[in-house]
């Protein structure tokens, strides 16, 4: 394959992990096992997952200027990202996520924002090369609306290709952010958030698929968990199987599946193989604890699916 050129609009957080032998009830206190610190936000993990996989990714997102931001900065120069649109702001302290993760993989995550908040427009439009010179832009809704419709906007106007992951799940977005989306790509909670319907089975999916796509997505990818994914267009519907895992730890799992779809689109392949292929890669995931650090690099899979 081609080197595939991806930039990613969106936060970056310092990720606190406990792991706990159960969920912790409302007003519970729970001691836990084991605790470690990781790089996240949903917008870096997504960076990240393409970076390991061979892409040319440039990250736009903003962090504190804090030992967290540092960090945050080393790590994607480590990953061979491109930062020269990590922004600094004095304002706030960088993004952290409190991650608690059970037995079965199994979390529940606390995200506090902080600089990524404070990621604007006028940012947006200072990194206007970075993202007109990608083949696919990556953004999703843990920064302000307006700058990721901005983003998606610029994009648009660029000819570039866009993926939008609507997560976290919120209960409406603005039209145009579903008209500037070559790719919404929900989970079955945030889609039921948006379309309003429980999806129980397969085909509830795809009805819901539908309606999202009725409000101007140009493709819907509807993730599914152990059910696979859904990808809905205006010409067909066809569903991908779940690659098969033994979960240690999901969390981050849905940004390895987004990363990697980007990656396989950007670099040629069908809609539906990029996700047969991002499943895989998704599934490798959660059989490793931690987030980007369970992410596995190109060498760790098999060498035809890069193929």
């Amino acid at each position: 394959m081609t080197q595939p050129r991806i930039c990613v609009v969106g936060s970056s957080n310092l990720d606190l992990v406990s792991y706990v032998p159960r969920l912790p009830r409302m007003g519970e206190t729970l001691h836990g096992f084991r605790f470690q610190m990781g790089f996240g936000g949903k917008g870096a993990n997504q960076a990240v997952m393409a970076a390991k996989l061979g892409a040319q990714v440039a990250m736009v997102t903003k962090v504190g200027q804090d030992v967290f931001g540092d960090n945050t900065r080393s790590n994607f120069e480590r990953c061979g990202i491109d930062t020269r649109h990590v922004l600094t702001t004095d304002q706030a302290f960088s993004g952290v996520a409190s991650i608690a993760v059970g037995p079965g993989g199994e979390n529940s995550i606390t995200i506090v924002a902080g600089a990524n908040d404070l990621l604007t427009e006028a940012d947006v439009e200072e990194a206007r090369a970075a993202i007109a010179g990608a083949q696919v832009l990556v953004c999703q809704l843990e920064v302000p609306v307006e700058t990721t419709v901005a983003a998606l906007r610029l994009a648009r106007q660029s000819g570039v290709r866009t993926i939008l992951n609507p997560a976290p799940a919120r209960p409406s977005l603005p039209d145009e952010i579903y008209c500037y989306s070559d790719v919404f790509c929900p989970n079955e909670t945030e889609a039921e958030l948006l379309a309003e319907r429980k999806v129980g089975t397969v085909e509830d999916a795809e009805a819901v698929a539908r309606m999202l796509l009725a409000r101007g997505a140009g493709a819907v990818i509807l993730t599914l968990g152990d059910r696979g994914s859904l990808l809905l267009d205006a010409n067909e519907a066809i569903h991908v199987p779940a690659s098969l895992a033994k979960p240690v730890d999901t969390t981050g799992a849905g940004d390895a599946y987004v990363g990697s779809l980007a990656y396989f689109w950007a670099a040629g392949l069908p809609l539906a193989e990029a996700m047969r292929r991002a499943s895989i890669v998704a599934a490798k995931s959660v059989e490793l604890p931690g987030t980007q650090t369970s992410f596995p690099e190109a060498a760790d899979l098999p060498p035809e699916l890069l193929r």
